[in-house]
């Protein structure tokens, strides 16, 4: 009895070593990937481009990231994990290596997509693993305390990596994001994730139960296999149960997108560095303060009511620094952006992740992200197109507004009996 009740308090542990491990491994990735995007533009721009192409510069890493996220689960799916991890993860510490010896935007648009592959990949390797690593009572909470790594790299990312590039321009905003994906990898090489596999906990776990059950004789050595020959082409790629609450999601993704590639381009333009040089620190330290308690609500109150008030915050703060912006909608903008994307990003990937069958968490996790990287992706490139010498940026953010309230009813009919 005791050793049972002590084996049941374990496994509901959020905080041990493999947690802390596949943490700092999300943490510095999305370091690379909210360090470069937030500069990337600028350092485009300086080389004679356009606000479109420097928003294509932006979005191509995203847009690499979608296309390895389509191959990366079905890999995931067959092959160990920590080998495809590190893979993956080594392919996007050497882009970042590729970054020094980058000359025009043609060799950096390259580059970029090339980094973005191998973060799309990595991301999904990492969300995959920690989905088996959290605690399944505690998930809604576990998972986001384990997003918190994307929070601080939302804010310290461009702040850190903003003040880099002012002293020592695009070299150290490089080599910021060169260590930051080296420690990545390290993280995942010391990660044993071996009793986490999918494939050694239904054969150990689900198949033994039915065996018990109906009898050894009735179950089939391989279930998992037949069940894949069985899958549609789609659904080789994608976890249709997932699309809904994918879809609302992505189109918040946009108005968060928007001021990550365009803040430093829109706050020159307003004589306003000051207030948006700390809109990422006030919009981490919203997070941290509110995620902990969001998953709270969530796995005791339903999803519905966390993303409504997301999906309205957002649109909110989004309004204000286009309608009226200065130092206060700035930083009520960022508060509205940490309850908006922020909290949508661990709330949605919490709700497609636990409402799947652990075999089919890489093709889940693999949707929602296509889905918001598809977004993240071609968004810098499409919203630069609204930017003249006459209106300037605000455009933007009145669009983004918008879109992210188209959201809402696709997000009341996904969850509706939530």
């Amino acid at each position: 009895m005791n050793i049972t009740e002590n084996q049941s308090d374990n496994d509901e542990k959020i905080l041990t070593k493999s947690f802390c491990l596949i943490f700092g491994a999300l943490l510095f990735t999305a370091l690379v990937m909210y360090a470069l995007m937030s500069t990337v533009t600028e350092y485009a721009s300086s080389m004679g481009s356009t606000a479109t192409i420097a928003g294509l510069v932006s979005g191509i890493y995203v847009f690499g990231g979608l296309c390895s996220r389509i191959y990366s689960a079905n890999a995931l799916e067959k092959k160990d994990w920590k080998t495809l991890a590190l893979i993956f993860l080594s392919i996007h510490f050497l882009a970042c290596i590729l970054y020094f010896f980058v000359d025009n935007v043609e060799l950096l648009i390259l580059v970029r997509f090339i980094h973005g592959l191998g973060f799309g990949a990595s991301a999904n390797a990492i969300v995959t693993i920690a989905s088996s690593i959290l605690p399944k009572k505690r998930f809604g909470e576990a998972f986001g305390y384990f997003m918190l790594g994307t929070t601080i790299a939302v804010g310290l990312g461009p702040y850190i990596s903003g003040f880099f590039y002012d002293i020592w321009g695009s070299f150290g905003s490089f080599l910021l994001a060169t260590v930051f994906s080296f420690i990545a990898l390290v993280c995942v090489f010391f990660l044993d994730i071996e009793r986490y596999h999918p494939d050694e906990k239904i054969n150990n776990e689900d198949i033994l139960s039915d065996a018990e059950s109906v009898g050894t004789e009735s179950i089939d050595a391989n279930p998992i296999k037949k069940q894949k020959e069985k899958r549609s082409f789609i659904e080789k790629i994608f976890e249709i149960d997932a699309i809904p609450v994918s879809l609302f999601t992505a189109l918040t993704a946009l108005g968060y997108v928007s001021i990550l590639s365009f803040y430093r381009l829109y706050a020159v333009e307003l004589d306003l560095v000051g207030p948006f040089s700390i809109f990422f620190l006030i919009y981490s330290v919203i997070l941290v303060a509110s995620r902990p308690i969001a998953g709270k609500i969530q796995d005791k109150n339903g999803d519905k009511i966390i993303c409504v008030i997301g999906i309205v915050a957002q649109s909110i703060g989004l309004f204000l620094i286009a309608y009226a912006p200065s130092d206060i909608t700035i930083y009520i903008c960022a508060v509205c952006a940490a309850l908006g994307f922020g909290t949508l990003n661990s709330a949605c990937t919490t709700i497609v992740t636990r409402n799947c069958s652990i075999d089919r968490r890489p093709y889940a996790i693999s949707t929602f992200f296509i889905f918001c990287d598809s977004t993240i992706g071609f968004g810098p490139a499409l919203l630069g197109c609204f930017v003249s010498a006459t209106s300037g940026y605000a455009p933007i953010y009145y669009i983004s507004a918008f879109i992210t309230l188209m959201a809402l009813p696709i997000c009341l009919y996904s969850l509706r009996n939530k």
